[in-house]
């Protein structure tokens, strides 16, 4: 009976041994994967993009040329760059953009010939602010405006023609949407006061001329 007490006490000895060795073996498990999380989506950064859309607006004449020029109207596109600063769910930023104008008017005049008037380019340098909804950036702008108008008036056989740049203001407000963290896609509406200047004063006239205009575009950024 003795024997057989001191061979089980040696061969739990010897298990317990055994087992101590295993423990200080390397692992065979392979390294803890960190978890990957899903960068949040901000709107702050630079961003350049183009758009286009449809500009409709009105010549406002007084003078003695004629009675009037018409109501401007046509196809505008242009390229934009701005810089956007995200601070909680609000966002604020600062845009300037350029743009070609074909918006262009014409009507009879009193003297048996034509007036036209073409505004050939304008450009906005403006605010924004707005509130993000995650992707969504609903937003209201406003700020600067220039633009060059071209007016041709014709009849009695001659035709003259005078430019001149005009300067005024812009307001507006639109939609953004970020498609990926970055490109985003817009829709806006501004309207644009370029105020009056007189034209063709050197013919001893002297009309002046306003312009307003509407403009409605979608815009696609790339965001930095």
């Amino acid at each position: 009976m003795k024997k057989y007490l001191l061979s089980s006490v040696a061969a739990l000895g010897l298990v317990a041994a055994g087992a101590a060795s295993a423990a200080d073996l390397p692992s065979r498990k392979g390294p803890v994967v960190a978890p990957v999380y899903a960068p949040i989506f901000t709107w702050t950064g630079f961003y350049v993009g183009v758009n286009a859309g449809y500009g409709f607006g009105n010549y406002d004449v007084k003078g003695a040329v004629t009675n009037t020029i018409g109501d401007p109207d046509g196809f505008i596109g242009g390229a934009q760059v701005g810089y956007n600063y995200q601070f909680g769910q609000f966002v604020a930023g600062l845009e300037t953009d350029l743009q070609y104008s074909d918006m262009k008017s014409s009507r009879a005049n009193l003297i048996g010939g034509t007036n036209k008037g073409e505004l050939e380019y304008f450009g906005t340098v403006r605010a924004r602010f707005g509130v993000a909804y995650d992707r969504f950036l609903p937003y209201i702008t406003g700020g600067f405006a220039y633009g060059q108008n071209k007016v041709t008036v014709s009849g009695l056989g001659i035709s003259t023609s005078d430019d001149n740049t005009h300067f005024g203001y812009t307001v507006g407000a639109g939609l953004e949407y970020a498609f990926t963290n970055n490109l985003t896609a817009k829709l806006e509406y501004l309207y644009t006061d370029l105020g009056e200047k007189r034209y063709f004063s050197a013919a001893g006239v002297g009309t002046k001329i306003g312009n307003d205009f509407s403009v409605v575009r979608a815009g696609l950024n790339y965001k930095f």
